[in-house]
């Protein structure tokens, strides 16, 4: 089974790992919250957050750039709303791609890749 994102292919390319991010209850220091003295308040419910994270890899440059290209038309301002399905069969729904981040170096050799990391976010309110 592939990993998509809207019924897209965009990460099978190359080697990649699908991750949930923590869950739970956001935890605020009464300190940040101007109350004096030790102790933490509960302040509701963490974001739904999922990172995919591996390498892209093509043929050539222009190949792979077409593919970061087709990562990039996904980003839009607002957010749009889609479902994450990784290569276990594993769905995450109503989830926004809000950050794709190439690392800072292509690699060559016999192919030529690009590691990134891409985030995901089920906002809590739109």
């Amino acid at each position: 089974m592939a990993t998509s994102y809207r019924g897209a292919g965009l990460f099978n390319s190359g080697p990649h790992r699908v991750q949930q991010q923590r869950i739970g209850e956001d935890v605020v220091s009464l300190f940040k919250l101007g109350t004096p003295g030790p102790g933490s308040v509960a302040i509701g419910p963490l974001e739904r957050r999922v990172t995919v994270t591996g390498r892209l890899v093509a043929a050539s440059d222009a190949a792979l750039w077409s593919l970061v290209d087709a990562i990039a038309a996904q980003l839009q301002d607002p957010p749009l709303t889609g479902t994450l399905v990784d290569h276990h069969g594993r769905t995450w729904a109503d989830l926004s791609f809000v950050l794709f981040t190439p690392e800072d170096r292509t690699d060559r050799g016999r192919v030529v890749s690009l590691g990134y990391a891409a985030e995901f976010v089920r906002f809590l309110s739109t």
